[in-house]
C-alpha cells in the first residue's frame, strides 16, 4: 500500500466505503462504473490512464469478508468482480502474469470449470486465465499423459475420468473439475460486495 494512502487513512479513518463504482472484468480490465452503468447492469468504461492503473494495482486488497477493494486514500472502493479477484495472462518470461503486473510463478492448484474457464491458485491468489490466452494454454494440458484434444477435454468435463495435468515451469499440476457457479464460495470471495455486509 502506498505511504500516502496510509497517511490518509490515519488522518481520516471514518470515510464511508464506496460500492459498485469500480469493477474488474474477466479479461483483467479495471472498469469505472458510473451511475448509468450501475443502473443498467453494464460493465462500465475501461480505465486506461497508466498512473491511475498503477495506483489501483498497488492499493488492491481484500477484507476479512472476502470483499476486494481499492484503497483510494482514506476510502475503500469495493469492486464488482466479473470472474475472480485476479486475472492471469500468459507471459513468455513468467508463464503467467496477473492484471496487477505481478508474475504468477508457483502455481499450486488448477481447476477447469464446466464453462471452460481455467482457474489457477498460488497461495491466497486466485486467478482466472483470460479467455483470449486459453489457446496458448491448451497445449500445456495433458490427459493421461497425452496432449488433450478439445473433444477429450469436453469428455473430461462431462465425466471427470482420467488424470488431467497442467504442465507449467517443468512441473505437472493436477487439474480438478469445478462448477463455475461455485467458484466464489470455493475460494471465499464476494463477487458483488454490498454495503449491508459491513
Amino acid at each position: 500500500m502506498d505511504e500516502l494512502v496510509k497517511q490518509a487513512l490515519a488522518k481520516w479513518p471514518n470515510v464511508p466505503h464506496c460500492y459498485g463504482w469500480l469493477g474488474l472484468d474477466a479479461r483483467g480490465h479495471w472498469r469505472m462504473r458510473d451511475q448509468q452503468a450501475q443502473q443498467q447492469q453494464l460493465p462500465g468504461d475501461k480505465i486506461a490512464h497508466a498512473a491511475l492503473l498503477g495506483f489501483i494495482n498497488r492499493n488492491y486488497d481484500h477484507d476479512d469478508r472476502g470483499c476486494w477493494f481499492f484503497q483510494n486514500g482514506p476510502q475503500r472502493v469495493y469492486l464488482n468482480l466479473e470472474a475472480t479477484p485476479y486475472i492471469a495472462r500468459s507471459d513468455p518470461q513468467h508463464g503467467f502474469i496477473l492484471q496487477t503486473g505481478a508474475p504468477l510463478a508457483a502455481i499450486e492448484a488448477a481447476y477447469l470449470c464446466d464453462n471452460g474457464a481455467l482457474i489457477l491458485r498460488q497461495g491466497d491468489i486466485v486467478a482466472q486465465v483470460d479467455d483470449r490466452d486459453m489457446a496458448q494454454v491448451l497445449p500445456s494440458l495433458r490427459l493421461d499423459g497425452l496432449a488433450a484434444s478439445d473433444e477429450a477435454l469436453l469428455a473430461w468435463l462431462e465425466n471427470g475420468q482420467g488424470n488431467l495435468m497442467l504442465l507449467h515451469d517443468g512441473k505437472e499440476i493436477a487439474v480438478q473439475p469445478l462448477a463455475y457457479a461455485s467458484v466464489p464460495l470455493t475460494f471465499g470471495f464476494q463477487p458483488v460486495p454490498q454495503a449491508d455486509q459491513d
